[in-house]
């Protein structure tokens, strides 16, 4: 994604700084410059002071990871006096982009002309739930804007770290495996679920291989939407040999209606782990998003270089 006298425009550069010597330096930190397309987090779900909280927490860690990040939040159900709409938001960003191009110009500035896409949407669902999809294709349609919508963040392996960490803050299940610690609470089965119909249930499944694996215990996902769908999993679970089971949501937490996870914990008849939320996970993944719709793959920190 390059050319022979630099990098390509819109695209993170490394930014200059001392050399460390030995073999396990830090790489080079990565910002983002001026230009490039804005990050534009896509929430589902009822906006509240609560859901606004957790995705400016979200942007925040995406802003920590990549410096210099021009990023906004679109609510798909927002009512542009506390919670801008997805759709005008994308709209403004792409007027200011063409604004600031004009003031450039008439100012005698030498500026590009803006090219590629004003914005990158990245939904704020852990897994995919077309009706939700569709929602947020069809704003980023009607704003009129040249920006473009990325896939929904799972499965990924960061998602079933986030579900074994929930489950351990709540008690159900071991913090770390490798050091024995033992929770006299911790759940022999777990319900993984989600919502977004059969196609997010398989996507659950996937994760749920990856926790299960974690945990060592059976995983098995369940449809919050779906009448008797966590009730019959849970069946199935104590059928199987799990004597204390433990619900943990595969959701971010703003797309699940109200109601739903409620519901679902009187069915199961067991205790629950908190929602994904903010966990610095899901603000790294929104970035990894970005990142690869532009066709870059950030170095990660840490790494040892020779």
């Amino acid at each position: 994604m390059s050319t022979p006298t630099g990098p390509a425009p819109g695209l993170p550069v490394r930014m200059p700084r001392p050399r460390q010597s030995g073999r396990h330096r830090r790489p080079e930190p990565v910002a983002a410059p001026e230009g490039a397309p804005a990050l534009v987090l896509a929430v589902p779900g009822t906006p509240s002071d609560a859901v606004r909280g957790l995705a400016e927490e979200v942007m925040s860690i995406a802003r920590s990871e990549l410096p210099g990040l021009d990023a906004s939040i679109g609510y798909l159900e927002g009512d542009d006096a506390e919670f801008p709409t997805l759709q005008n938001v994308l709209a403004g960003t792409a007027a200011l982009r063409t604004e600031r191009y004009e003031l450039a110009v008439a100012s005698g500035r030498e500026a590009a002309e803006p090219q590629g896409p004003v914005a990158v949407v990245v939904p704020l669902l852990a897994g995919p739930d077309n009706s939700l999809v569709g929602r947020i294709g069809q704003a980023v349609t009607d704003s009129g804007s040249e920006a473009e919508l990325t896939d929904v963040l799972g499965p990924h392996p960061l998602l079933a770290e986030a579900l074994h960490v929930r489950l351990s803050e709540a008690g159900l299940a071991r913090a770390d495996r490798a050091r024995l610690f033992t929770v006299a609470t911790a759940a022999d089965g777990i319900i993984l679920a989600t919502v977004g119909g059969e196609e997010a249930l398989q996507t659950a499944g996937i994760t749920g291989m990856l926790l299960a694996a974690r945990l060592a215990v059976p995983v098995m996902a369940a449809a919050l939407d779906v009448e008797g769908s966590v009730a019959a999993i849970a069946a199935e679970l104590r059928g199987s040999g799990s004597a204390q089971l433990a619900l943990a949501p595969y959701l971010v937490g703003p797309e699940a209606p109200e109601g739903l996870l409620d519901a679902a914990l009187k069915e199961a008849d067991c205790g629950a782990a908190e929602p994904l939320g903010a966990y610095p996970a899901i603000g790294k993944l929104v970035l990894a998003k970005y990142t690869t719709a532009l066709g870059i793959v950030p170095e990660p920190q840490g790494t040892p270089t020779h």
